[in-house]
């Protein structure tokens, strides 16, 4: 696996140049979505010719579609320009903790929730190869998410007494010898919830290691290790969860500075973008872009979805 400083970055002029004009994004993501030829994202018919659509260029000769790159794609709908979605991933992927709606408006010269919706569009990708299941050593910490109650208005406090009141239960999992993490919102903090998760991302007779929480006992098919924080030191031996537990840090850091607005409704979409960084870290920009762009297809938001009740 490559260093931290062994990547190599695109600056924001190198980005201008390799997206210099419509017809060179076109030609970029056609490489990526169709690596071989290009086929009918509806049927897979590989027998196309070329169409009259305003906006689609080729057209299935077996189910008489027309189609283009974004065709079955999150952004299917999107009358923005490849050009401009490729420089809004490269924005996302180039910033430690994510890039705000706002400023996205500002840089791409777009409306707030066009901006807000492609971010969303973006954050989608990621949620392939997140599900891995984990063998060998892995480490698993929980942590929450969310605004203190001394800092909310009145009206909004909820004065339950305990101090993760009104925040939102998150999950880690953590491959130690590969680096990878997977991570989900938590609907609860039951034993049933968590030991679910483990089970979700982990091999039969793996070695996990947790916090002392009770509700990691009695987990059947994985070998636990405990490192009791309470009393002890954060490391027992080979036991440690101190892998997984930096993890929190950027997403925590994001929260307060880039979306101090997050709902629980969207928040599962902002754990996955974080968790998905986190395991492309080591990539070049460049394969990292591709990355997204691979992931965004097949999966389609619609903007309705978003702002539904």
């Amino acid at each position: 696996m490559l260093g931290r400083y062994s990547k190599t970055g695109i600056t924001q002029c190198q980005q201008v140049k390799l997206f210099p004009d419509e017809e060179a994004a076109v030609a970029w993501f056609e490489s990526i979505v169709w690596p071989w030829r290009r086929k009918c994202p509806c049927c897979g018919g590989k027998d196309r010719y070329g169409g009259t659509h305003k906006t689609m260029p080729y057209r299935c000769r077996p189910c008489k579609r027309f189609f283009s790159v974004p065709t079955g794609e999150t952004m299917q709908r999107s009358k923005l320009p490849l050009k401009t979605r490729a420089y809004a991933i490269y924005l996302e992927l180039t910033s430690l903790k994510g890039v705000f709606s706002i400023k996205l408006r500002r840089d791409l010269g777009i409306k707030l929730d066009t901006a807000w919706h492609v971010l969303h569009r973006i954050r989608m990708s990621f949620i392939q190869g997140i599900s891995n299941e984990f063998a060998g050593r892995v480490e698993v910490e929980g942590s929450y998410v969310g605004g203190l109650e001394m800092q909310k208005r009145e009206s909004k406090k909820l004065k339950a007494g305990r101090v993760t009141v009104g925040k939102a239960a998150v999950a880690s999992i953590g491959d130690r010898a590969t680096g990878k993490m997977a991570a989900q919102v938590a609907e609860d903090t039951t034993a049933a919830t968590l030991r679910g998760f483990v089970y979700a991302n982990t091999k039969v007779y793996a070695e996990v290691h947790t916090d002392d929480t009770n509700a990691y006992e009695g987990m059947i098919g994985v070998q636990r290790a405990t490192v009791i924080h309470s009393v002890g030191p954060f490391e027992d031996g080979q036991v440690s969860v101190s892998g997984a537990e930096p993890f929190w840090a950027a997403p925590k850091r994001a929260y307060q500075g880039v979306y101090p607005y997050t709902s629980k409704k969207h928040l599962h979409r902002y754990v996955t973008q974080f968790a998905g960084k986190h395991n492309v870290r080591h990539m070049d920009t460049l394969h990292k872009m591709q990355h997204v762009v691979a992931g965004i297809m097949g999966r389609r938001l619609m903007y309705k979805e978003l702002v539904a009740k």
